[in-house]
């Protein structure tokens, strides 16, 4: 425990009955809380926005909106560089060290939602630095592929996967829960509005902790840094980590390169943003920024000088491959969309059920509180856990059928359930009784949220079958990169779909990008002459 380990060989059997499976399962088994607590920290804007709304916070509901987008740009761009880590800095000292950076935002949320005079700029700021959690992942999954067989890879990756991604659903079955407690002392709010949790609703009049939201995490973060540090392991073979500096060394340059990840993403959002929420008002379009802030973090990565440079270059080789564009397109059609969904989830549920949509003076609104609107807080983690309980099983049946054929028919479902939500999204956003639509709009969500997350675990496979060794890991780093820009691109399309009063729309544009990806699978992975068949 705590060693560096040579020679390591998951794929001789004999090596692996003997000692690598209980050394893999043991840094799994700490891998999987840390990422969590990534994916928590990284998204519980979306339900701490939600009780702000709730307690009269002086902020609009597109300025709240903004705060998930941003800790979704930032997350996905430093999962760039995070990519990278292992291979520069260690598993163990990777894991450890972006773990205990993860109590820098979770106190600082605390800190500012105690006080509901805060300025949004300072809300800003802790969302932006909220997105390490979102960056955690590519090096964890990184990390874990190189410490089991390939036959297994499925299941490895689909549980650290599956399970961090419960992140998300503890989030919003806790962060509810606690608010309602005073554990950590500070004064109470009052609800302005009814809230609630995963038990019921909570009249207006009710005193709330929403500072809990961010230090609950401390609980959790500061007992798993300590087992990260004395439980994982460094691998020093020739195809890993064969030339890490000391921890200090290591600590050094992970810092370093997540904050050229900050800076490019910090210049999309300015540019993208208005100038209300401290924005330039230029207004660029996300869809010719975000490739700008791709190209920029990997450039500016590839001129760091020295060792770390010539490392770089070597892991850049798998831009080179084909297939890495093939599984990066694919890997956002699940694992995009499983964390768009998850980000917009509970306040698309509270601006599009928890409000009448009345026609006033011959305009239709949408500000008129719905008595009768189901509560957000009740039911956003549902999805969330559907689609991250089932990624394991998406994983093991790949194992056994192939990933890409799971891939394709998990992709027609989306299609299909997308199509669904934007019909019924559409009628309750037209009706003073948005919430006799809840039902069904929510019944196909879940089996939205439930594709995403068997097509997640079959991405896993293929990417374990095409890739060498060497490459898978970086590999899975990129696509989860590059996927993880669902987190800040769903709930912006949807916002401003929303603010258009036209929110199906944004799923409609979802279901052609699934169609996309259902002809790549197809040519590159299921036809006759497929460069890898049903892999």
């Amino acid at each position: 425990m705590g060693q560096d380990l040579r020679n390591w060989n998951p794929e001789d059997e004999a090596f692996w009955e003997k000692e690598g499976k209980k050394i893999a399962n043991r840094n799994l088994w700490i891998s999987i809380p840390s990422l969590l607590c990534g994916f928590a920290v990284w998204l519980y804007w979306g339900i701490i926005t939600v009780q702000m709304l709730n307690l009269g916070f002086p902020f609009e509901k597109s300025e709240l909106f903004t705060l998930a987008a941003i800790a979704g740009l930032t997350g996905a761009t430093l999962r760039i560089p995070s990519t990278f880590f292992i291979r520069i800095a260690g598993g163990r000292n990777t894991i450890f060290f972006t773990t205990a950076l993860l109590m820098i935002p979770a106190v600082g949320a605390g800190l500012a939602l105690s006080d509901p005079s805060t300025p949004l700029w300072h809300f800003q700021i802790l969302a932006f630095l909220s997105g390490i959690g979102g960056g955690n992942f590519a090096s964890s999954m990184s990390n874990i592929s190189f410490f089991f067989p390939k036959r297994t890879q499925g299941y490895s990756l689909g549980m650290n996967a599956g399970l961090g991604n419960f992140g998300v659903t503890t989030m919003q079955i806790l962060v509810p829960l606690v608010m309602t407690i005073g554990i950590f002392g500070g004064e109470a709010m009052i609800l302005q509005n009814t809230s609630g949790t995963l038990i019921g609703k909570i009249p207006a009049g009710t005193e709330t902790y929403i500072q809990n939201a961010g230090f609950i995490w401390l609980v959790f973060l500061i007992p798993l840094a300590v087992a990260g540090w004395f439980g994982m392991n460094n691998i020093r073979d020739e195809h890993v980590s064969p030339n890490i500096s000391n921890p200090l060394g290591a600590f050094a340059t992970i810092t370093f390169m997540l904050l050229i990840g900050m800076v490019t993403a910090a210049c999309g959002l300015w540019f993208m943003l208005p100038e209300s929420v401290g924005g330039s008002g230029l207004n660029v379009s996300k869809w010719i920024v975000l490739p700008l802030v791709i190209a920029a973090t990997v450039i500016l990565l590839k001129l760091i000088p020295g060792q770390i440079g010539r490392n770089l270059t070597r892991q850049y080789k798998i831009f080179g491959n084909k297939h890495t564009w093939a599984m990066t397109i694919i890997y956002t059609m699940t694992f995009g969309s499983f964390i768009g969904y998850s980000a917009a989830f509970a306040l698309a549920i509270k601006v599009i059920f928890g409000f009448q949509h009345v026609v006033v003076d011959g305009v239709l609104t949408h500000d008129t509180a719905n008595p009768n609107g189901p509560s957000a807080l009740m039911y956003a983690w549902m999805g969330p856990f559907i689609g991250a309980l089932i990624r394991p099983l998406g994983g093991m049946i790949s194992d056994k059928i192939g990933g890409a054929k799971v891939t394709q028919i998990i992709s027609v479902v989306m299609v299909a359930s997308a199509l669904g939500v934007a019909y019924f999204m559409k009628q309750a956003y037209a009706s003073a009784t948005p919430e006799q639509y809840f039902v069904p709009f929510l019944l196909l969500f879940l089996v939205l949220f439930t594709a995403t997350g068997i097509g997640n675990g079959s991405t896993f496979r293929t990417i374990a079958v095409v890739f060498d060794k060497e490459q898978a890991g970086p590999v899975l780093g990129w696509t989860s990169a590059v996927a993880a820009y669902g987190a800040f691109i769903i709930p912006k399309v949807l916002g401003e779909q929303i603010k258009l009063a036209t929110p199906e729309l944004a799923l409609y544009g979802f279901a052609v990008f699934y169609t996309l990806c259902i002809a790549i699978n197809w040519w590159f992975y299921l036809r006759k002459n497929a460069y890898v068949q049903n892999p």
